[in-house]
This record gives structure tokens, sequence and C-alpha cells, in this order.
């Protein structure tokens, strides 16, 4: 099994914090109750950069990223998004090695 990861940026719209960090809230908290394969989905502030988050992701496989693509919490919160955020960036991750969790739901 190869795990999967992202790093995404998201650059938020003046005053657009505090929605964009409550809908990203209802999305994790979704992700935790539904998503056994999606090992890390860590949403981070950004030290000195109010309007910054950073999100970390890594999913047992490719396959589980694309499930988790396919979560109608996932399909909400990339449809609200737009309204808080001015730009994205994407970088998608092949971990080669590190500390990964060692027991992955099926």
């Amino acid at each position: 099994m190869r795990n999967f990861g992202l790093s995404v940026r998201f650059t938020l719209k003046d005053g657009a914090g505090a929605d964009f960090d409550a809908l990203a809230e209802r999305t994790a908290a979704a992700i935790r109750q539904d998503e056994p394969r999606t090992l890390v989905y860590a949403c981070h502030n950004v030290e000195g950069a109010p309007d910054q988050r950073i999100f970390f992701e890594l999913y047992a496989d490719y396959d589980a990223f694309e499930e988790h693509e396919r979560q109608p919490h996932t399909r909400h919160f990339l449809a609200e998004r737009t309204k808080y955020v001015a730009a994205t960036e994407v970088d998608r991750l092949t971990p080669y090695t590190g500390k990964f969790p060692t027991e992955v739901a099926k």
C-alpha cells in the first residue's frame, strides 16, 4: 500500500477567516466520522499570515483520496470555499520515508 498526500495553501479573502474556519471544522468532523482511510486531515493557521491556511492531508492510498473527493461533505466544502478563498495552491505528495500510522482501517 502506498500513501498519497496533499498540501493545500489557501489565501483567504479579507475578513473571511472565521467563516472559512467554520466550514473547515464542519468538514473535518465529517471526515473523522466517515472516512477511516483518510489518515490525516489537518487544518493549520499560518503564523504571521492571518489570511493563509494550510491543509495537510494523508490518505491510505490514491483510492482513499478518490473516495474522499466523492463524499458529500467534501463536495460541499469545495463548492462553498469559493465564497472565502482568493487563491488555492495544491501540491500532490507521494511520501517515501518518515513516520506513518501503522494500522489502516479497511
